[in-house]
């Protein structure tokens, strides 16, 4: 976990019974800052790196709609378990297998057995899964 995930989990437990509105604010910006960071350490050639912070941007957005909608997601298995109801939403979007793009780029974190184009693209998928979270979680700020 990285200072700004500590500090953000933190955070978000005083946040607690707050606005959930602030919760998922929270997730997106963390998001936006790794899908950055995924971008600058792919320019670098740094691709475990970049798969790490690609993996970090896409379990924010599940995390974000999460928070939104009023749940906490601690551990992988939540993820996970959110992420395949959530599939359910849109199926024809295929979040789960998305999903699994980004779980392979957070496994390559620590086997480093991913080339060099297969996280480029994985990274793009990542971007795709991203925004496809958003446009949900404007839908749930809608209802």
């Amino acid at each position: 976990m990285s200072i700004e995930e500590l500090a953000a989990e933190l955070l978000l437990e005083k946040l607690e019974a707050a606005d959930p509105d602030a919760k998922a604010e929270l997730h997106l910006k963390l998001c936006e800052r790794y899908l950055s960071e995924a971008e600058a350490y792919l320019s670098k050639g740094d691709y475990v790196q970049a798969s790490e912070k690609a993996w970090g941007a896409a379990s924010q957005a599940v995390k974000a709609i999460a928070a939104k909608r009023g749940a906490i997601l601690r551990s992988h298995r939540d993820l996970w378990k959110f992420i395949t109801e959530l599939s359910k939403e849109r199926r024809e979007w295929k979040l789960i297998e998305m999903f699994h793009i980004a779980n392979s780029l957070h496994v390559n974190f620590y086997e480093n057995w991913l080339t060099a184009e297969a996280v480029e693209r994985g990274i793009g998928a990542v971007k795709l899964f991203v925004k496809k979270l958003i446009k949900l979680l404007e839908q749930t700020a809608e209802t």
